[in-house]
């Protein structure tokens, strides 16, 4: 599959029905010993399924979080229960949205390592995926 932009194309990991494409991060100020991760997770199959969680050897805790903006304010809230992922549906895990946070990090994130990390599910297998990690100078397309 070839694009004529010249933008790369996203990485894909695909398990049974759940497909998982473009998992990234940013790079992590020195110091900073937790991270965010921000993915697409398509569900093609012909059921929903939940998305529960994720783990990573690179962090002792990783949770999902739903950003919410209300004026100024922005708040962030563990999401309990898992994140549905209704039959043929896509959910954007991004900024001011839901992410993944990564807490208590063995080392800080370096710009163009990926971290392997498996993604949980109710309903469908787990997804072994690599999050890519940007710069902070570098644009999300």
């Amino acid at each position: 599959m070839t694009s004529g932009s010249g933008v790369v194309a996203a990485d894909t990991f695909t398990e049974g029905p759940i497909s998982i494409s473009d998992p990234w991060s940013r790079e992590t100020p020195p110091g900073v010993s937790r991270a965010v991760a921000y993915m697409d997770i398509t569900n093609n199959g012909k059921s929903p399924v939940t998305l529960t969680g994720a783990a990573t050897n690179k962090a002792r805790d990783v949770s999902l979080h739903q950003s919410k903006t209300e004026g100024d304010l922005v708040t962030m809230k563990l999401v309990e229960g898992g994140l549905s992922i209704p039959a043929g549906a896509t959910v954007s895990l991004q900024p001011r949205g839901y992410h993944f946070m990564l807490e208590e990090l063995d080392r800080g994130l370096v710009s163009n390592e990926s971290i392997a990390m498996t993604v949980f599910f109710d309903g469908a297998e787990a997804v072994n995926i690599k999050v890519r990690v940007r710069s902070v100078g570098e644009m999300h397309h």
